[in-house]
């Protein structure tokens, strides 16, 4: 087992109980205790310095669970997942201590220094920085896993949410596939982002619905994703709109009894019984090192940029959390832990 000498505390951003939200819980300390695992270290494991992590909506999701909260009680917990920075320590035969790494971590992120399994970790190419490789364990994931499998060179895409988190990676990731035509759904202040990472078209869904806007283009699309899933009205339509081969991939719902409503219908309601004409499926991204250094290549080749929209300091995570909440972010939201 890999030991390392390391300080009695660290600093992060952490909650015992979530009381108005995980924005004004999150408080910042500098007397962490390190996370378990760090020492001694398991087999499988690598102990990471963070130099920036990046927020998703899973991370305030999960923790304002009240099942979560009752569990917790009493507890102090770190949040976040995304992170990019430096091997500590490491039982994993290709890394090595000083090398830079970025993935998913095991323990949260928004910390000085992390816990990641090996499936969850991957080395980071030297032109890309910290800042950026934070963006991709999610967010760049998911955004890879829903387009890589289903787009062939040509394919015509429709992107729901494309001014988002993950909606900016998947516009990106569609023409790095060689996608021919992406179409991207967002507000119009937003239009111009989406165009600018390589969308052909742009449906404002504040100016004309756009089931009605694409029921009337007449454009058939071969992939749907759908960042958002609001509702289920654009699946039960998408055979106006979606090839009978193609498929409506949603990486999003609300946690709600509605929510929970329109992805079991959408799943499991029979073609024959008016269900959906598409075939549906919910994607969660699953971490893979491999999937990770393809994105990393992407993003060193520059087929793929992260949209970052602000750059907090991890004292100032709480107010990073609360923006995420409003739904309206342009891409990502990044926390400097230590920096470059």
């Amino acid at each position: 087992m890999s030991t390392v000498s390391l300080p009695s505390t660290m600093r992060a951003a952490q909650w015992s109980k979530i009381s108005g939200g995980l924005e004004s819980s999150l408080k910042p300390t500098t007397a962490a205790k390190f996370p378990k695992g760090a020492q001694p270290l398991g087999a499988t494991s690598t102990l990471v310095k963070v130099a920036y992590a990046a927020i998703n909506p899973v991370d305030y999701k999960l923790a304002e669970l009240p099942v979560v909260n009752r569990f917790l009680f009493g507890r102090t917990a770190t949040p976040g997942l995304d992170f990019a920075g430096t091997v500590v320590s490491t039982n994993l035969a290709h890394l090595k201590p000083g090398q830079r790494v970025f993935g998913q971590a095991k323990t949260g992120s928004l910390a000085e220094y992390a816990v990641v399994e090996k499936g969850s970790i991957a080395p980071l190419p030297d032109n890309v920085s910290f800042r950026d490789a934070a963006t991709i364990g999610v967010a760049g994931l998911t955004a890879y896993q829903c387009i890589a499998p289903y787009v062939k060179p040509g394919a015509k895409v429709l992107v729901n949410g494309g001014s988002g988190g993950v909606g900016t990676f998947v516009i990106q990731a569609a023409k790095a596939a060689g996608a021919s035509t992406v179409t991207a759904i967002c507000s119009g202040p937003n239009a111009e982002l989406c165009k600018s990472l390589g969308a052909d078209e742009v449906i404002d869904y504040r100016a004309e619905n756009p089931v009605a806007a694409l029921k009337r283009s007449g454009r058939q699309y071969d992939h749907v994703v759908d960042t958002v899933f609001h509702s289920a009205d654009m699946y039960w339509n998408c055979h106006h709109y979606l090839k009978p081969h193609g498929i409506y991939v949603s990486i999003a719902g609300n946690i709600s009894p509605r929510g929970m409503w329109d992805l079991v219908s959408v799943s499991l309601w029979p073609k024959w019984l008016g269900g959906g004409q598409r075939k549906f499926f919910q994607l969660m991204e699953k971490p893979n090192p491999r999937d990770y250094e393809l994105v990393a290549q992407w993003m060193s080749e520059g087929k793929i940029k992260p949209v970052v929209e602000e750059e907090f300091a991890l004292e100032d995570a709480g107010k990073a959390f609360a923006r995420l909440k409003t739904g309206r972010t342009r891409g990502k939201l990044v926390v400097r832990v230590a920096g470059e």
